[in-house]
């Protein structure tokens, strides 16, 4: 069966015996690259091989490049072995599929050589004290994922001076601009040099020092050097603030006393995005976040569950009541993401009817959001009325029945609490949120106000000592 051997050049230091070999003895050699410095030997060596650099010039994507090289090298084993000498530790995943695929289709067979990589080449010229213990390996064009700040990372094919200030953009999210890091490249006799410099340097060292072979070493950071943080940073701030030595007031915390603090930050949320202040908004939820952290922490030192079977049971809601999104599941509408979402909740939290639906929303709710929700969910079963002046004539009725009530001093409450629910449905049919509408309220209310008491000032007198009917015609002159 023919055969394509993809050998790992790796680096001069790190070449290993059996790709050495293999690429010496080659029928028919093809290299990556020219350019990469791991394959100066091959050309030193006068040894007759086909590069791929023309397909880099002139493919448009690295899709394009894949296929192109895979057709290239199964066009080739259909007549001979083949050997692709690669640069690094072996070819990526996205052109080792490319590879495989084409090669399959033809019943050609795969092997690898593997080498070690640039890394393991300059391990020897870092300082003698870098830390390299589960230290993170990765790829200049891969930095796309959340960095651990505690785990070396060493970053390679810094190829550019462009490539090496995206990884230096990426890199400030988490680090100090003025962190130290290891910035290593290899010489034309293929040996390492090393210089630690500040981070904000790495896209400003010479231009001929950036090709396939520079790499970065970034060590992990003491805590205490930080200045940007994590959701897991935060969580460690409040296990030590909770821990042997923490802070007293931190210690004593229970859910009961933090009950009401969790309601005021959520509510100054709230206050930001309704003034759409924007810096106000990151600090409150930061506010918010801290108070979901330390009511998790407090159960952790239960063994009940930790943040992390938090962010676990959120996901998994999400991507069960998104079916859509995450399964073939067609919807056409808002609406109809809505119905399903909510007879997947019903399904997922085993309710048989529909009170049990209208029971499940929390009584601790501010009593408006609580009847909006109850009459929201009683709709969704159909009972509801069919517009909302069918249901603004039932306002009319409980107004009525309001007013017998008064009269006879009997079942006020019951009443008013009709009154005030049947203007909710209201609200709700014409789609307005009645939260926000009486709040909207309440501010023409002090508005108004307002007005109506600068105009009493102005004409030198005070509210106190005035009739209730002249105070209305000052409100009426505020309102116009």
């Amino acid at each position: 069966m023919a055969e394509i051997i993809i050998a790992a050049l790796g680096c001069p230091s790190t070449l290993s015996i059996s790709v050495y070999n293999t690429v010496k003895s080659a029928k028919s050699l093809f290299i990556q690259t020219k350019a990469h410095p791991s394959s100066k030997w091959v050309q030193d060596e006068a040894l007759a091989f086909e590069d791929m650099d023309d397909l880099y010039e002139n493919c448009e994507d690295f899709d394009e490049l894949n296929s192109c090289i895979a057709k290239r090298l199964v066009q080739a084993a259909k007549n001979t072995d083949v050997v692709f000498a690669v640069t690094g530790r072996g070819a990526g995943s996205s052109l080792l599929k490319a590879i495989t695929t084409a090669a399959k289709k033809e019943s050609i067979n795969i092997s690898q050589l593997s080498s070690g990589g640039c890394f393991e080449a300059a391990k020897n010229a870092l300082p003698t004290d870098t830390e390299l213990s589960n230290i993170l390996l990765t790829e200049a064009n891969a930095l796309d994922f959340e960095i651990n700040t505690n785990i070396p990372l060493c970053i390679e094919e810094i190829d550019t001076p462009i490539r090496a200030s995206e990884v230096k953009l990426k890199l400030s999210e988490y680090y100090p601009d003025e962190f130290q890091v290891h910035f290593c490249y290899m010489t034309e006799m293929g040996e390492y040099k090393c210089r630690t410099i500040p981070l904000f340097e790495t896209d400003r060292q010479g231009v001929e020092e950036y090709h396939a072979a520079t790499l970065l070493v970034v060590p992990k950071v003491p805590f205490e050097s930080l200045t940007t943080y994590s959701l897991d940073d935060l969580i460690y701030v409040v296990d030590r603030l909770r821990g042997k030595n923490g802070c007293p007031w931190d210690i004593k915390q229970t859910h009961e006393t933090l009950r009401s603090t969790l309601i005021e930050e959520s509510y100054e949320v709230l206050d930001a995005i309704d003034r759409e202040d924007v810096d106000a908004m990151c600090e409150e939820l930061g506010d918010l976040l801290l108070q979901i952290v330390f009511h998790a922490a407090l159960e952790k030192e239960k063994r009940e569950f930790n943040m992390r079977d938090v962010t676990t049971g959120i996901v998994s809601k999400l991507i069960y009541r998104h079916p859509h999104v995450f399964a073939a599941v067609n919807v056409d509408s808002v609406d109809e993401v809505l119905k399903n979402w909510e007879q997947l909740k019903k399904a997922e939290k085993k309710f048989a009817t529909q009170t049990q639906v209208l029971q499940a929303v929390p009584r601790c709710f501010p009593a408006l959001l609580r009847s909006y929700k109850v009459q929201k969910k009683a709709a969704d079963v159909g009972f509801d009325w069919d517009n909302a002046l069918d249901a603004l004539k039932k306002v009319n009725e409980e107004s009525d029945e309001l007013l017998s009530a008064i009269e006879n001093n009997t079942n006020i409450d019951e009443e008013l609490g009709d009154l005030l629910f049947s203007c909710v449905n209201v609200s709700r049919l014409l789609k307005k949120d009645p939260e926000l509408i009486l709040g909207q309220a309440s501010d023409k209310f002090i508005s108004r106000f307002g007005k109506m008491e600068t105009m009493i000032l102005k004409d030198g007198r005070e509210i106190r000592d005035m009739s209730l009917n002249e105070l209305d015609n000052y409100w009426e002159m505020s309102k116009s």
